[in-house]
């Protein structure tokens, strides 16, 4: 079992929790000394950096969202003097201002080490040549990743987005082992890559999937079509990146680097679920110096599972993402997660993995929720009953699942946009009441 950094990863549970309180000792007091926002967030809350005695006492801290960092666009919850913040990122800011977060030096080599970590926990060496198909800029995933492959010493490919035959052709030439991508893109690269009959040609052994949820079926497809291992890979850049969270070898969840992450999964009441039970991810960074965020509510579902791991590292470690709180649809009064028809679909094998999902409200102001999937093309035999039994499976199968009716709409294989980025599941055309 190769390990990247055996201190941490291994750590004994109470050295390690030792370890997190003095480290969320040092957040608390960081923010409280140097955010103006944190300091009147303890102050409201009736809390000060030497309340935290123990790792309970996260609980007396106040919570960090989304809009605080929005509403202190740019640098207002940034940690660090100006001038020693080397780098930053934002997120794509599709709704009102970006979030941008910043790092020290020093968070950029700590950052660098968690993927190299990660690299090293799913078989990956120096001897490796690794294709980031991931969009550079400020989005995380793509220096972020970069870095740490450097790190650990491997070849990076740095071929970013778009152009699905040059980055197979890339693949070939430069006889690359592992790329990272979104899930929706690798269906794409090998959707091309069979048409251009090139997966034999592949000497791919990994893929490592971020960005966006996918479900197990995924995972099982994509493994079969380009003969590989898939591994999920947590990131937001709220607190780094890509590498926050990643799966090892067992591929049976998310181990955190507990070192540098606090972790909770809360309930609809901010109450900790026990074990094995759905809530909110809530993360404190423990390490952070450029932008340290306090008990950050990420927004996504997860489940907690027993710490211990056949891979031997002691981490905490959580389930793959459930889906996210805020991607939510509410149709007809029944709570709707696009994750959910996913699994149902990727499930079905007469249609693909590419969906959307369209919610339009009818004349009489009932929510009406229209799903358009591909027809693989040997799922056609040119015969409309065939088609229609077809629709009628999908549709039984979602209203087993989601407990509504949907409409199906079945599409000619590639009418779905396809992207190098996350897909785009949902269309919402409802008039806002």
């Amino acid at each position: 079992m190769k390990y990247w950094q055996p201190k941490y990863e291994t750590m004994n549970p109470e050295e390690l929790k030792r370890l997190q309180l003095k480290r969320l000792q040092n957040s608390a007091k960081l923010v409280y000394d140097n955010v103006p926002f944190y300091r009147q967030k303890f102050k409201e809350a009736g809390v000060t950096p030497d309340d935290i005695k123990t790792l309970e006492d996260v609980r007396k801290l106040p919570f960090t969202r989304k809009t605080d960092l929005r509403d202190n666009y740019p640098f207002g919850l940034f940690a660090a003097k100006k001038e020693d913040i080397v780098r930053i990122h934002a997120s794509s800011g599709t709704s009102g201002k970006p979030t941008v977060v910043g790092y020290t030096a020093k968070d950029i080599e700590t950052w660098s080490d968690l993927i190299a970590r990660s690299l090293t926990m799913i078989g990956l060496s120096k001897g490796d040549v690794i294709q980031n198909s991931m969009n550079y800029g400020l989005f995380t995933g793509g220096l972020g990743f970069h870095y740490g492959v450097e790190r650990m010493g491997a070849m990076i490919v740095p071929a970013a987005t778009g152009n699905t035959a040059r980055q197979l052709e890339m693949m070939i030439d430069f006889g690359v082992t592992a790329v990272h991508c979104t899930p929706s893109y690798a269906f794409y690269l090998a959707e091309t890559a069979e048409e251009l009959d090139l997966i034999d040609k592949l000497s791919l052994k990994a893929a490592i999937f971020g960005g966006e949820p996918w479900s197990e079926n995924t995972r099982k497809q994509l493994e079969k079509r380009l003969n590989l291992k898939a591994y999920d890979c947590y990131g937001l850049s709220e607190m780094f990146g890509p590498g926050v969270g990643f799966e090892c070898q067992e591929q049976n969840g998310l181990h955190i680097w507990s070192d540098n992450f606090l972790v909770e999964v809360l309930d609809e009441n901010g109450e900790q679920v026990s074990e094995g039970e759905k809530g909110e991810l809530v993360l404190t960074s423990l390490s952070k110096e450029g932008f340290c965020n306090i008990r950050y509510r990420t927004g996504d579902m997860t489940k907690l599972l027993e710490s211990e791991c056949d891979c031997g590292r002691t981490t905490t470690r959580i389930s793959r993402l459930l889906g996210r709180a805020d991607d939510m649809l509410i149709v007809r009064g029944i709570n709707v997660f696009p994750s959910q028809i996913q699994d149902v679909i990727s499930r079905i094998p007469q249609v693909g993995e590419h969906f959307q999902l369209i919610l339009d409200r009818n004349k009489h102001m009932l929510d009406e929720l229209t799903i358009e999937v591909e027809l693989e093309e040997n799922a056609f035999t040119g015969d409309l009953k065939d088609l229609k039994a077809v629709q009628n499976h999908v549709q039984h199968e979602l209203k087993s699942v989601l407990n509504i009716r949907t409409n199906v709409e079945l599409l000619e294989k590639g009418s779905i946009e396809r992207t190098a980025g996350k897909a785009k599941r949902v269309i919402d055309r409802r008039p806002e009441i």
